[in-house]
């Protein structure tokens, strides 16, 4: 056998070919072996609650777990149907059932979700439930003239299947019709669109704000002598050293009529005792101390970029004759834009979902989308928490993919 033919083998007497593949295959498992415990920290607090509040959004049998006879009727008529005296025997089976396992509550708090103020006709029909006799249609109208509504059959029908899109149209400012159409709520009744566009712009207001004030901090950070820089940066960082509370409550203190602020500019002439500026407890209030709190999140980016800035770069700028705002705008201010768009997501992502801060200082004015979030979450509507908080993440996806397709993401840097 020439030696071309020769099997290559290692020093043992194996295969060099078997020896790689089991090296890489083994560097491979330790590989995972060292990655799992981050894999399984990331499913367990970000993919399955996501996951959650995706399922729950869509999901809420408290209806049609117990009222399983007259969702089945539902399932075999078309919408609009007029309820015939089949319809109200099946549903007088479930308010027994009901009644019998005190589930009634629970299943007319799914139906007070589509249609409000029906939680107590359901109440009161539980409670006469055994006294329910054929013909049951007059015996539902006995008990209460509203089971002739067709808007109570239209809330029963949309809550009798355990899947429903009911939330997102709620969240949209839309609702269903008593024949099943799908139109937009009266005007007076819309509030979480707007008020999602609302968040959407004191966010990007909030961090433009942010980047103004925090561009000359970073370059004063990064052109300072080391020491000084140090010093600096201390008084940057300090509010990360301080209770998130304690801060809000120190701007309520100074914002407020009777306020620090307020005090001093009446003390200096500046305003009238009966002028004094409402700057709390409004939209002002919200923008103002959030701003405060989120400053250091664009100024730490920023600095870490325009820290490894080489000087000489403005010199040799300047030397070939360009002015003091050409070597900005060409030069540094390019240099600078990885940290500025790390620091603009920053402080975006972060105000969106801001709700403790608007919640003690934005009043009733300056409340955001997170605080509906956590209006129903505290209402214990969890789906219709869970289709708002999705609403809220697909709005940060698009304008993440936007922001990858305009500047790029491999140009975010942190660091």
């Amino acid at each position: 056998m020439t030696a071309a033919h020769q099997t290559l083998t290692t020093a043992d007497g194996r295969p060099l070919k078997a020896a790689l593949v089991r090296a890489q295959r083994r560097a491979r498992r330790r590989a995972f072996l060292l990655v799992a415990p981050l894999l399984v920290f990331v499913l367990l607090t970000f993919v399955i609650p996501i996951g959650q509040i995706l399922y729950r959004s869509v999901h809420h049998d408290g209806f049609s777990a117990n009222a399983p006879a007259v969702s089945e009727w539902f399932a075999a008529t078309a919408p609009g149907t007029e309820p015939d005296e089949a319809a109200f025997a099946a549903l007088a089976a479930d308010f027994k059932a009901m009644q019998a396992a005190r589930t009634a509550g629970v299943a007319a708090t799914r139906v007070n979700y589509t249609l409000p103020e029906s939680r107590s006709l359901f109440t009161k029909t539980a409670r006469s439930a055994d006294d329910l006799v054929p013909p049951y249609r007059e015996a539902f109208l006995a008990i209460d003239a509203k089971w002739a509504s067709p808007a109570v059959w239209q809330a029963m029908r949309s809550s009798s299947s355990a899947y429903t899109g009911d939330f997102y149209l709620a969240s949209a400012d839309f609702e269903r019709a008593e024949d099943g159409s799908i139109h937009r709520v009266e005007e007076t009744q819309r509030i979480y669109v707007q008020l999602y566009l609302k968040t959407f712009a004191l966010s990007a207001l909030i961090t433009v704000i942010c980047l103004l004030l925090a561009f000359p901090v970073a370059h004063l950070l990064a052109t300072l002598p080391m020491a000084k820089a140090n010093l600096l940066m201390i008084l940057v960082l300090l509010p990360f050293w301080t209770s998130l509370l304690v801060r809000t409550t120190s701007w309520i203190v100074l914002l407020q009529s009777q306020g620090v602020i307020n005090s001093a500019l009446v003390a200096m002439g500046v305003i009238g005792d009966d002028g004094r500026l409402p700057m709390i407890y409004n939209q002002a209030g919200t923008i103002i101390v959030m701003t405060h709190i989120l400053l250091p999140f664009m100024i730490l980016p920023l600095y870490s970029v325009m820290r490894v800035i080489p000087p000489g770069y403005a010199r040799a700028a300047r030397s070939l004759g360009a002015t003091s705002w050409t070597t900005f705008r060409r030069i540094y201010l390019p240099l600078t834009l990885p940290g500025m768009g790390a620091g603009a997501m920053l402080v975006f992502i972060l105000a969106v979902g801001y709700y403790i801060t608007p919640a003690l200082v934005g009043g009733a004015d300056g409340q955001l989308f997170s605080n509906m979030i956590q209006f129903h979450m505290s209402k214990s509507n969890w789906s219709m928490a869970a289709a708002l908080s999705s609403l809220l993440l697909v709005g940060v996806l698009i304008l993440y993919w936007l922001y990858d397709k305009l500047i790029g993401i491999d140009n975010l840097k942190l660091g």
